[in-house]
């Protein structure tokens, strides 16, 4: 080999060389994963839609909702602008309006607040800041002052509880009852 030729080689093996570092140094960075969004939590939404729970075929309660949130994974919802009914064994019902609700679907427990109302199929009329529907025991808990009323008594307190649609009720923390006059109208 002569001079020439030893340096065509050096050359090409220099630019060889330069061609590795050049395609060594930029190769690109793996891109870095977003783990953010994984700690949120997904989220379907709803207009207008309606949630239920039935027990043997028999209807136990329903939530119509101005716009439910339910989360994707853990199925528990909220809800605001709701209207319900909790259905009793005897063909009675009680009526719920609220502004917001959440359903946790693993206990399948229900809480209600802000301007509750409830207006049972017999005539009873009940307030409070809250309701509770706790399904192990089937108990409808209005807390908060609770206020309860018919054609005959008006009770409130702290907290009315009661698992036969405030049927028959169970008042506590400064409870108050009063027996109407009849022909009173109810306030």
């Amino acid at each position: 080999m002569n001079g020439k030729q030893k340096t065509l080689v050096a050359l090409g093996l220099i630019f060889f060389a330069c061609v590795v570092i050049w395609a060594v140094r930029t190769v690109p960075e793996t891109p870095k994963v977003d783990n953010s969004q994984d700690d949120q939590p997904r989220v379907m939404t709803y207009d207008n839609n309606t949630i239920s729970e039935e027990k043997d075929g028999v209807k136990i309660w329903d939530l119509t909702a101005d716009h439910i949130e339910v989360d994707i994974d853990s199925r528990n919802a909220e809800l605001t602008g709701l209207t319900g009914h909790f259905y009793q064994q005897d063909g009675r019902s009680a009526e719920v309006t609220a502004e917001h609700g959440s359903y946790n679907n693993e206990t399948k427990d229900i809480q209600i607040d802000g301007d509750v109302t409830i207006t049972t199929s017999d005539g009873a009329k009940l307030t409070s800041d809250q309701l509770l529907w706790t399904a192990k025991e089937g108990m409808l808990s209005a807390i908060g002052q609770a206020n309860v009323s018919n054609d005959t008594i008006k009770a409130w307190g702290d907290r009315i509880d009661s698992t036969d649609g405030f049927k028959k009720i169970k008042i506590s923390g400064k409870a108050h009852i009063e027996k109407l006059a009849e022909g009173a109208e109810q306030q």
